[in-house]
């Protein structure tokens, strides 16, 4: 297999999208999705981005190019550690689970995090979906927290 991972770009937000419905679907909400495309786009690629991500993207033996995968992340700020990345989603398509190409976006997180002076990732992963915290752990120095409690407060 081919696998690139890069920079994601305006073009990737159609793939990605679909990504974030197959994600939404695997996680048993797939009604909550309410993000408007265009907000999405331009929250990633507007005037003042909000959001960025890399892509794995897989080329086939036709040189055919489809993206597989991504891990979107922002930067916020803890009073206590700094600047952090927030890593918001990583999701690779279930076909292409296995293949190491979940590893490969964690890695490039990484990278950027080192070359931005971030001082750590934080995420969350759903306590029932034991893949993912299978992944999760075998990342050096992890560690999952079961003490904190997520608050959610909806306005709209």
């Amino acid at each position: 297999m081919n696998i690139q991972i890069r920079k994601a770009e305006k073009t990737d937000c159609a793939v990605m999208m679909d990504l974030i419905h197959e994600l939404a679907l695997y996680e048993k909400a797939p009604t909550e999705v309410t993000v408007p495309f265009d907000h999405f786009v331009e929250s990633g690629f507007g005037e003042n981005p909000v959001w960025w991500a890399f892509v794995a993207e897989l080329t086939d033996e036709n040189d055919s190019k489809k993206i597989i995968g991504f891990a979107l992340y922002y930067i916020r700020y803890s009073t206590w550690k700094g600047q952090r990345m927030y890593l918001e989603d990583l999701i690779v398509t279930e076909s292409m689970r296995g293949n190491g190409i979940g590893m490969m976006l964690f890695e490039a997180l990484i990278a950027t995090c080192k070359e931005k002076n971030l001082h750590g990732i934080n995420w969350q992963v759903l306590d029932w979906n034991i893949p993912a915290i299978h992944f999760y752990k075998k990342l050096a120095g992890v560690k999952l927290d079961p003490e904190w409690i997520n608050g959610i407060l909806e306005l709209s």
